[in-house]
């Protein structure tokens, strides 16, 4: 089957790769769509910390964020699941340890995590596999576009929802940014957004959303940092009312430094979203019931051939306003 394989920093194409089996529990997928994201793009360049800590290392096959079709079903899986379209959980615990057990299983030291950690191999390519355990069956109603910002989305459910209060401060109006403000918005909350990037800031206003580049008047009952500026962590405990929430989701390249006197004289509860996977479920019930659509954040869908020109930075012709790209590896 072909696979989008990266090799090395910028060393990247579609090669034949042999057919996954399924092992032991496992099934595998047909990928209808498939999402690019940031981490993937750190990959292409060398820059993914999870390289020099040896979590990872080249050749490897992105792709994190994906909907299917199970295709074939390996031993102790009921067949029943070949046929059903389906997303699936990014991080695969151990199933041993102790967080696991605790239901933690994406803070799993021991963990792999699809397309990116551990030699599990993503979904950028025809066809994948993975354990039955990881999968949520979609409803109808999901098509191929939402199937893919499921994954994405259930990242941005758990920052909403984290982020619980009447006004909300989303600082980074990329697609995480502008996922955890329309769960926010669907939640009740006025939300605002701020930037730096005149055409992000102009897409998030297409949606609905007050966002410039300069701070609206306070309070804020939450600040949601979603960017990749190491100074942002600690701008968004300035600006956060006292006993409110601070919800750290994006990640720097450096680290971040903040006060923790701040942090204990205001009062502020900090948190850190790591993954979607206590989210998914819950993504996966607002997209069919329309109570959130993530659809017009989607600029193109280019085949596997398209996707080393998208991670060196480059926009699909034609493409639309939005942050996303998908890939859509059946397309030849």
């Amino acid at each position: 089957m072909k696979a989008f394989v990266v090799h090395g920093p910028g060393e990247a194409g579609v090669a034949e790769v042999a057919e996954p089996e399924p092992g032991v529990g496992e099934v595998v997928v047909e990928v209808e769509r498939a999402g690019v994201c940031g981490t993937d793009v750190e990959f292409f360049t060398g820059e993914m910390e999870y390289l020099a800590e040896g979590h990872a290392r080249y050749p490897m096959r992105l792709g994190h964020e994906w909907c299917g079709t199970v295709v074939r079903a390996g031993e102790g899986v009921h067949p029943a699941w070949v046929g059903r379209r389906a997303v699936g959980d990014t991080m695969l615990g151990c199933g041993r340890c102790r967080r696991c057990r605790g239901g933690r299983q994406h803070t799993c030291a021991d963990r792999q995590e699809v397309g990116i950690r551990g030699g599990r191999a993503g979904a950028l390519a025809e066809r994948l596999a993975v354990p039955v355990t990881s999968l949520h069956e979609l409803p109808d109603g999901i098509d191929g576009p939402l199937g893919a910002l499921v994954e994405p989305g259930g990242n941005a459910v758990r920052a909403a929802r984290a982020a619980a209060g009447e006004r909300v401060l989303v600082l980074g109006p990329g697609t995480i940014g502008l996922l955890t403000a329309l769960f926010a918005r669907a939640a009740g909350a006025e939300v605002h957004l701020v930037g730096t990037t005149p055409s992000s800031l102009e897409f998030a206003r297409s949606l609905g959303f007050p966002a410039t580049a300069d701070l609206p008047e306070p309070p804020f009952d939450a600040v949601v940092d979603a960017t990749n500026d190491p100074s942002s962590p600690a701008r968004g405990l300035e600006l956060v009312e006292p006993g409110g929430r601070l919800v750290c989701i994006g990640l720097a390249g450096t680290p971040s430094r903040m006060d923790a006197r701040s942090l204990v004289f205001k009062d502020v509860t900090a948190i850190g979203i790591l993954s979607a996977s206590p989210g998914l479920a819950d993504a996966v019930d607002a997209y069919a019931r329309g109570d959130v659509d993530p659809r017009p954040l989607v600029a193109a869908t280019v085949g596997l051939d398209g996707v080393a020109a998208v991670l060196a930075g480059e926009r699909p012709a034609g493409a639309l306003a939005g942050p996303k790209i998908l890939v859509d590896p059946q397309r030849l």
